[in-house]
């Protein structure tokens, strides 16, 4: 008998409970009949009167990637809007509509559009994306999830210390700021919400958002227009792994060659134009992931700077070889001169002696014999010493070996002016950097 009691009990709780709900499903159409009964979808609230006021704030889920060549940004967000329209008030028991997407194209919603998109997403899989609810006092609440590819204009003069501001406007395309204002739904520090786990991005920090309100004049009128400014900037990590250690390591290799003896022509020369060469191929590579802008990058100055360092140890080889060469012909030239010195010497000594002892015929025939001399010096050049001729053994010419004063005082001089180069470059970037981000804090 208990039994069927309990049996009984529950069958009429889960009557009432079904009860209670297919009542309130029917009361739920009911109230949706009862608004739809009459309602003019392409008239907005307040039409000929009021002014729809249009509430929005933005939850970024995705922000990223950045691209400096197509100068543009995609963001991917849920957009929300909020707004009152009278005729959707109703009196009943459920104080908030949670309606399917489909009763959205029943009524009117504001045609908002995104002014600076290029490309522009609304998810429908599996079904549309979008959410929405109505409240007793008629507040409506409208969510969409986008996908949107803005432009963000792009300042690169100080190309990799760079930081840029990229704005994201939307407002209605047809109605006037005299029809429809927007306004930030949580004021201007809390509109836009961007979770730390949403904001990873390779090559940029996103460090925060600015919000604003502009109004945006054309020849059909006036239209309000809201502003978020993404701030960002770049991540250095890259492009000093990628570009400024190699091109250091470049100079450096560079200046290595002074430390070689000059009359290495060979090691030296080689050293010099392949240092070029490399210099040469990591400027091109540096180059190909930015656009062709018309100005040049502070990198483009960095590269600039360390290619005539590295053109500069090219340039001083020269400079000592073409000394080097100097000094040595003036040394066998000062050389022969002595050497004739004493060959006239010797004869003139040997005349006086010869002149003392014999007749003047022989005397004669000496002078004879001098003079062919010196004709046959004079056709075909001065004698070839001893030490340079065919078989014997070659000394090594004074202006050949040894270090050039030249390259001594580079040893010193180039490393210290790339040194300071690097020094006032990275002070006066970074340094810049660092004052417009407390500028702009």
């Amino acid at each position: 008998m208990s039994l069927l009691i309990q049996i009984l009990v529950t069958l009429t709780c889960v009557g009432s409970v079904y009860g209670q709900e297919s009542y309130a499903g029917e009361n739920i159409t009911r109230i949706l009949d009862r608004l739809l009964d009459g309602y003019d979808n392409w008239l907005r609230p307040g039409s000929g009167g009021m002014i729809t006021e249009v509430k929005t704030d933005i939850f970024v889920t995705s922000f990223g990637p950045v691209s400096d060549v197509e100068m543009e940004y995609t963001i991917d967000m849920f957009f929300r809007q909020t707004w009152v329209d009278e005729r959707l008030k109703y009196d009943g028991a459920v104080e908030i509509l949670r309606l399917n997407n489909k009763m959205v194209d029943k009524i009117w919603t504001p045609d908002t559009f995104f002014r600076n998109s290029r490309n522009s997403i609304a998810h429908n899989m599996t079904t549309p994306n979008k959410l929405f609810r109505i409240m007793q006092n008629g507040t409506i609440l409208y969510t969409m999830r986008l996908t949107i590819s803005a432009e963000c204009p792009m300042r690169l003069m100080d190309f990799p210390m760079d930081g840029h501001t990229c704005p994201l406007r939307f407002g209605s395309y047809a109605y006037t700021s005299s029809e429809i204002t927007f306004t930030w739904r949580k004021g201007l520090e809390a509109s836009v919400d961007c979770p730390q786990e949403s904001i990873s991005l390779l090559q940029y920090d996103l460090v925060g958002q600015k919000l604003s309100t502009e109004t945006f004049k054309s020849n059909t009128g006036d239209y309000s227009v809201m502003v978020v400014h993404f701030l960002l900037q770049r991540k250095l990590g890259y492009y000093l792994i990628q570009t400024y250690i190699p091109l250091i390591m470049v100079v450096v290799l560079s200046q290595v060659a002074f430390w070689i003896n000059k009359e290495s022509v060979p090691a030296r020369t080689v050293a010099s134009i392949t240092t070029v060469l490399t210099m040469t191929t990591l400027s091109i590579s540096a180059r190909q992931s930015l656009p062709k802008v018309a100005y040049a990058t502070a990198m483009d100055w960095f590269i600039a700077v360390c290619f005539a360092f590295v053109a500069s140890a090219l340039i001083e080889f020269a400079a000592v070889n073409y000394f080097a060469t100097l000094e040595a012909n003036r040394l066998k030239k000062n050389a022969r001169q002595k050497k004739l010195e004493v060959l006239a010497e010797a004869r003139y000594d040997e005349e006086e002696d010869e002149s003392a002892s014999s007749p003047l015929s022989e005397s004669g025939g000496l002078k004879k014999r001098y003079n062919s001399i010196a004709q046959s010096e004079t056709d075909t050049g001065p004698p070839v010493p001893i030490f340079l001729q065919q078989g014997s053994a070659v000394p090594p010419i004074p202006a050949l070996a040894g270090t050039s004063p030249i390259d001594q005082y580079s040893r010193i001089m180039f490393p210290l002016a790339f040194a300071l180069f690097n020094l006032f470059y990275w002070i006066i970037y970074l340094g810049k950097d660092t004052m417009e981000q407390a500028r702009e804090d």
